[in-house]
């Protein structure tokens, strides 16, 4: 198997299925709420800008400022980002910390720190270890990135709290449940962790929904 085994639209809901066989309470999943979409997003700067917004609030606010941005500079990139200042970023709903970061990372590109071209060919853990020295870049960050611009197919984000959320809900498992115990338990659906994942969000959008 590659280092880097990756999923596409041909294969997801094959993955999705195999995955469901094996496992019962995602065949639930795919009884009750069908099957996840693919979310899926165009890698490079632009991206990542979106991951960092969505850090630490809820989607709704990330996507304003994302598009406030796309307003602002219709092509988004390390050159026309830089040309902005802070009370135009401001402007774009972007905190202080976010425009600390998207401009480190920004940065990073622009002077040759960080090659997101050369990604391709490197290992998930290689690409997690480049990215995380960006300030403003953590294990989330990264894992998403790989997730949704790169479909990695073998990444489970234990820092995200929808998820976490939804594999308590869809496991049945004891709320004071450790981060360590759930990683262990994502381990049963390698070497496809990444569409587990989508499959959970996919349970935790949809019981959402229903309590509407």
């Amino acid at each position: 198997m590659p280092p880097h085994q990756t999923f596409n639209t041909k294969n997801f809901r094959q993955i999705c299925s195999q995955l469901a066989r094996v496992d019962s309470d995602l065949q639930t999943i795919l009884d009750c709420y069908g099957y996840p979409p693919l979310w899926k997003r165009r890698p490079g700067f632009e991206t990542l800008v979106q991951i960092i917004l969505e850090q630490q609030v809820s989607l709704a606010s990330a996507k304003a400022a994302h598009t406030k941005l796309k307003e602002k500079i219709t092509s988004i990139t390390p050159q026309t980002f830089l040309l902005l200042t802070d009370e135009e970023l401001k402007a774009c709903y972007f905190s202080r910390q976010k425009i600390l970061y998207t401009k480190h990372l920004a940065h990073a590109i622009h002077n040759g720190q960080l090659n997101l071209k050369q990604f391709k060919v490197l290992d998930n853990d290689q690409i997690r270890s480049q990215l995380v020295q960006i300030k403003g870049i953590g294990s989330w960050t990264a894992d998403v990135y790989l997730m949704m611009a790169m479909q990695r197919a073998d990444l489970f984000p234990l820092g995200d709290i929808a998820l976490i959320n939804s594999i308590k809900m869809v496991k049945k498992l004891e709320p004071g449940v450790s981060i360590l115990e759930i990683a262990k338990l994502a381990e049963s659906w390698k070497p496809y962790r990444t569409i587990a994942a989508y499959m959970l969000w996919h349970a935790y959008l949809g019981k959402r929904k229903s309590l509407v």
